[in-house]
């Protein structure tokens, strides 16, 4: 069965997840941001045997460890979208506009779209590409636990930002509606900031996304 612990970091406590096969402790980090040795630790706590890097999107706090991780432990980078790699490509400037240790862009071993799967073990993700908070934002989502790992599209009573460079209100309410919500009310999603929530509740609830 896959598990999974979130861990914020960064000084914009970014969700950072640790996700994993209970069974052979084959391990995949989503959005590495920041504060490796944190995440190392974590790792090394769980006896967990890492060995793939996930990324949403090219935002810095979601990103900017990606570059030094993957070389410290020659893992691979999968993801995001190819819309995100001018984000990816601002990393250095990005870390040095918000007070982030320095940052290096990188480029993703594979870029993701729509309808790709990521593997872990013998788990199986599908990659659903949610455009809006950034033009390449990804998503994964696990029907096996019922978890979808959703980065900076949705919140608990919010969701992403669309006013930075490239993003788009009416892409990401698109991106909810159509790509999220089919994923079931029950499904649990783990945001890039904040508590964890349901589908169905924010379908209810959520100020921006009620009754879509």
């Amino acid at each position: 069965m896959l598990q999974y612990q979130t861990i914020p970091v960064t000084p914009f406590q970014q969700n950072c997840s640790l996700i994993w096969d209970d069974q052979t402790r084959q391990a995949a980090v989503i959005d590495p941001g920041g504060d490796l040795h944190v995440l190392l630790g974590a790792v090394k706590q769980l006896n967990l045997k890492l060995e793939q890097i996930w990324i949403t999107h090219g935002h810095v706090d979601h990103a900017a460890g990606t570059a030094d991780l993957a070389e410290q432990l020659q893992l691979p980078i999968i993801g995001p979208h190819p819309g995100d790699q001018f984000w990816i490509e601002g990393l250095t400037q990005a870390a040095s506009m918000y007070g982030f240790p320095p940052a290096r862009a990188f480029k993703p071993t594979r870029w993701l779209a729509d309808g790709d799967t990521v593997t872990l073990g013998s788990h199986t993700l599908k990659v659903r590409h949610c455009p809006g908070h950034t033009p390449g934002h990804v998503v994964f989502y696990s029907p096996d636990i019922q978890r979808a790992f959703v980065g900076d599209v949705l919140f608990a009573g919010s969701i992403g930002r669309t006013d930075f460079p490239q993003g788009n209100h009416e892409d990401l309410i698109n991106s909810i509606t159509q790509r999220l919500w089919p994923m079931g009310d029950d499904t649990v999603f783990i945001p890039g900031h904040g508590p964890e929530s349901t589908f169905g509740r924010e379908r209810k609830s959520n100020p921006y996304v009620r009754g879509t």
